[in-house]
């Protein structure tokens, strides 16, 4: 029989948007698959236009979930306000799908690690609000979205305790940044535990004893290597791998 420590964690892994899945963009969503890989995890695709019934069936047999970004974003009335003029068209299929899994990761204490548009959308499922656009509403000095086909913006996190404080020898990182939105209200359950020089929010953590739920702004799947917080960002997964290894041994 193999050892617990060497059955790789099964990761589901939605895919960004649904046009993107009907139209086979795999590039666009494989850098986070080749995360799970690096830290040691099998990555699973998860198509958007599954039935609700057969997701619930396939979910069951993940270890843990990795919410990706999206240039889609977040149904503003999902959250109680009109739709800013800046504010992309949301993607319905895609919301269903990380409410699906969040509903599930709760239920068996399963492990999520939340990015950039995940994180938002993790913020509004737990009852927060989002900025719909930084650079009309926050008017920031700081560049935190990119020029379309060019590189992530990079700018300073400041870590502020939590999970990710243990994972980091530092307080403040240099982090890569492709967002317009933010979360502006978080959730009654969920610690900020970064913020980036502007005040705009970079991490929240679920603050449920029994649970790992972190939702990071930046994107630690593509971090160049070098930079000041690609140690953390590697970490992030790493330890994904190790909750889900732990949760499942006491699932048996």
């Amino acid at each position: 029989m193999a050892n617990e420590k060497s059955i790789k964690p099964r990761v589901g892994v939605p895919w960004r948007t649904l046009s993107e899945e009907a139209q086979k963009k795999v590039p666009k969503i494989q850098s986070y698959l080749d995360a799970v890989v690096a830290a040691g995890g099998i990555p699973e695709l998860l198509s958007l236009a599954t039935s609700v019934e057969d997701l619930e069936k396939r979910i069951e047999t993940l270890d843990a979930f990795v919410l990706p970004g999206s240039p889609a974003d977040v149904d503003p009335s999902r959250y109680g306000v009109a739709k800013h003029s800046e504010t992309a068209k949301p993607d319905a299929a895609r919301e269903r799908m990380d409410f699906t899994l969040l509903d599930h990761a709760l239920a068996t204490h399963k492990p999520v690690l939340a990015i950039c548009y995940g994180t938002q959308l993790l913020n509004v499922y737990m009852g927060g609000s989002l900025v719909q656009d930084i650079p009309n509403e926050l008017h920031s000095p700081i560049r935190h979205d990119r020029d379309k086909g060019g590189p992530d913006s990079m700018h300073a996190a400041k870590i502020e305790g939590g999970r990710l404080g243990k994972l980091t020898g530092t307080t403040e990182l240099i982090v890569n940044s492709s967002h317009h939105q933010s979360v502006r209200k978080a959730a009654p359950k969920l610690k900020v535990t970064a913020h980036a020089p502007d005040g705009v929010v970079e991490a929240v953590e679920y603050a449920g004893p029994d649970d790992w739920i972190i939702g990071v702004q930046w994107h630690p799947e593509r971090i160049a290597d070098g930079a000041s917080g690609a140690g953390l960002s590697r970490a992030l997964f790493r330890e994904l791998m190790t909750e889900a290894r732990n949760r499942r041994k006491k699932r048996r």
